[in-house]
């Protein structure tokens, strides 16, 4: 079947790495982009299996991404890790067409279990 690609976009570099390395060691491939400009050109080079991205990034905003990807895709599926846990937000992000979140600061088991839901047959 293959490893599965995920996108990481977030603008913080030090995230991306501590994300992309639990990727990796948890047997994925992990890309990386810190905007999601960046972000929506690499999707057009390479097909990439989940997105997970920030919400708050400056220049483009993570529903502004999901809106970009979403009109291109309706089935990749999408995570957003934000810091804000109000109900409206979640209920934009579902609105949005998003697969789950996860808040920020995350622990890594969050973020093998919501991986799990997704890709059933890596767990």
């Amino acid at each position: 079947m293959g490893q599965k690609r995920v996108l990481v976009v977030d603008d913080m570099g030090s995230i991306r790495q501590v994300i992309m390395a639990l990727l990796k060691a948890s047997g994925f491939e992990a890309a990386d982009a810190s905007s999601g400009a960046i972000a929506l050109q690499l999707m057009q080079q390479t097909k990439f299996d989940l997105v997970l991205s920030d919400w708050n990034m400056p220049g483009m905003t993570g529903s502004e991404l999901v809106t970009a990807i979403r009109a291109k895709d309706q089935t990749i599926p999408i995570i957003m890790v934000t810091a804000e846990a109000d109900r409206q937000r979640v209920l934009e992000l579902q609105a949005l067409g998003v697969n789950g979140y996860l808040l920020k600061p995350f622990k890594q088991q969050a973020l093998l279990t919501i991986l799990g839901k997704i890709f059933p047959d890596k767990a």
